[in-house]
């Protein structure tokens, strides 16, 4: 058994991954889910008020998730979530940009009708390779607990 509630610390800090957003997968991503002029279109990018092609939120925040996925919650106790409490995209993702996603523990508690899961409340943050956090997620996800009850 991987990753479980036990060894889920409140305050600390885990690097997940990174990822470099291409000019091929933004248009896309947003082709097929969020096709909004500046999203697939440079033309139409230049001339809103981001100066350029960025990526959708969704799109940052997927490959947030699948970072997450492939490189934390694998092999791990992970139940899925109850639900996403806060999403702030602070700056555009650009073409070429590379996005490093930290997960911070923020508070958990053993679930009281469930006692053999735990809810673990975290902060992820996307910083680009300038070092400026461009988006904040707030969620809550379900581990089991690898002894619930304390026993051994």
């Amino acid at each position: 058994m991987g990753l479980s509630y036990e060894d889920l610390e409140v305050g600390k800090t885990y690097e997940i991954g990174s990822h470099t957003f291409t000019r091929d997968e933004i248009v896309q991503f947003a082709e097929q889910f969020d096709p909004q002029p500046f999203h697939v279109d440079e033309a139409a990018g230049e001339a809103s008020m981001f100066r350029g092609l960025v990526a959708s939120g969704w799109h940052t925040c997927s490959v947030m998730m699948g970072m997450l996925v492939r490189n934390f919650l694998r092999d791990s106790t992970s139940m899925g979530s109850p639900g996403v409490d806060e999403i702030r995209w602070l700056k555009p993702t650009r073409v070429g940009d590379t996005l490093t996603m930290r997960n911070t523990v923020v508070s958990k508690r053993v679930s009281e009708s469930k006692p053999d899961r735990g809810i673990v409340e975290t902060r992820w943050d996307g910083i680009n390779q300038h070092g400026e956090t461009i988006v904040t997620i707030r969620s809550k996800a379900l581990f089991g607990l690898r002894h619930p009850g304390g026993k051994p």
